[in-house]
């Protein structure tokens, strides 16, 4: 049977996203990678226009993709163990490199244990899968990524067993713990410790602190669960993320290997009990492969460089950047949301503005993101900036300079 008739109706898909605003641009292709050199940071080259570009839009936070010693462990254990693991971890596809990173992921953020995904997204999706119950109940921040919202779908939570929260307010926070039903056997407050669209963190201290008063309420309790995938490796004086940065901790942290680290792959970090049931309940993790092993062994080394003092020093350069930054453009009258993570934001409110601002970049060989309705409400389109490690402050001066034309 051809596709013809299913392709009509795909197409009228795809125009009604383009008709609300929801369509994805053509998808740029990156063709090479330029070090830096002369005072500049690295550039991209893209596959059909000229030109090397400053990349303003990349989460690689510590600008460890292309550093030498990452690139060697891949290669090392590619060769120790091929390029993939030829079956799912529970039927000997586990080998010597996912254990190593389990163990250094858990070390770096302070649990007794880990269990690694193929991506963050996977991560939050199966820990959902192992923490919903008949008698469970779940209350979000209304700003959660959409992998949380993906989540909830996907345990088949009910309507009646969630809730949402207004942004970080604790206010509302604790009107819908005290609104949990009786009978409830298990609460789940999960939010991002970075909303990755505005760069401000969850207060986590204030949310444990709420949720705490409601333990005895129930016969799990309450538990804590952050998403820091932009905030682990990025964020607090020795990039431990939000925690760090507050003072305080979820119950469960979830985080990836895909931006600070500059690899692929995601985690689930807790209790040994905790990770072996995600082991024994998670889809994600169950039914299909790993990891590869020069994934691991990649991320193990960014880690232990971030862990070092290169990363301190990578650290220390990210939030200069990021000062610099936030600065210039308040110096030029622009509006953004305060905060030290990376994350920038570059208020424009309005559609046109931020279209225009983006071309303009583009010619000025600048890659950045602008967010406009319905990805952000009417009245809050936004330019999105991401400060990187290796971007000096040469790089930071062409940024501001582009915004001024």
């Amino acid at each position: 049977m051809s596709l013809l008739k299913l392709d009509a109706t795909l197409v009228a898909d795809v125009a009604a996203l383009e008709r609300e605003g929801r369509a994805k641009a053509p998808e740029r292709v990156v063709s090479g990678y330029v070090p830096a050199r002369d005072g500049r940071g690295p550039r991209y080259t893209l596959a059909g226009t000229p030109g090397e570009f400053l990349r303003m839009n990349s989460n690689s936070y510590l600008s460890l993709s292309n550093h030498p010693d990452v690139i060697r462990a891949a290669d090392e254990a590619t060769h120790r163990y091929g390029t993939g693991p030829g079956s799912v971890r529970f039927i000997d596809g586990t080998s010597a490199s996912h254990v190593a990173l389990e163990q250094r992921i858990a070390a770096f953020v302070g649990r007794p244990a880990a269990r690694i995904f193929n991506s963050a997204y996977t991560s939050i999706l199966g820990l959902g899968i192992t923490l919903s119950g008949p008698d469970t109940f779940w209350i979000g921040d209304e700003l959660n990524h959409n992998c949380i919202i993906r989540a909830m779908r996907i345990a088949n939570v009910p309507k009646e067993q969630r809730a949402i929260y207004r942004h970080n307010d604790l206010g509302d926070l604790a009107r819908q713990l005290e609104a949990v039903p009786p009978g409830t056997g298990r609460v789940v407050v999960i939010f991002d410790g970075i909303y990755s669209m505005r760069g401000d963190n969850a207060p986590v201290a204030d949310i444990a602190s709420l949720s705490a008063r409601h333990e005895s309420r129930f016969r799990d309790g309450v538990v804590t669960v952050m998403d820091d995938s932009h905030g682990v490796g990025a964020y607090g004086p020795t990039g431990r993320g939000t925690e760090e940065h507050t003072g305080a901790r979820a119950d469960i942290l979830v985080g990836t290997f895909g931006k600070a680290f500059g690899v692929n792959g995601g985690f689930v970090a807790g209790s040994p009990t905790l990770v072996e049931a995600v082991r024994q309940k998670a889809d994600t993790y169950i039914y299909t492969n790993p990891l590869s092993a020069a994934d691991c062994a990649a991320a193990v080394a960014a880690i232990d460089i971030a862990d070092g003092s290169e990363g301190r020093e990578r650290l220390a350069n990210l939030k200069a950047r990021t000062g610099q930054f936030r600065d210039g453009l308040a110096a030029r009258g622009f509006e953004s949301i305060p905060g030290p993570h990376p994350v920038v934001p570059l208020l424009l409110r309005d559609t046109e503005r931020v279209r225009t601002a983006v071309r303009r970049l583009f010619e000025h060989e600048v890659l950045a993101v602008g967010l406009t309705f319905p990805v952000v409400p009417h009245g809050d389109e936004t330019i999105r900036f991401q400060v990187n490690a290796a971007h000096t402050a040469a790089d930071i001066d062409q940024v501001l300079a582009a915004l001024e034309v």
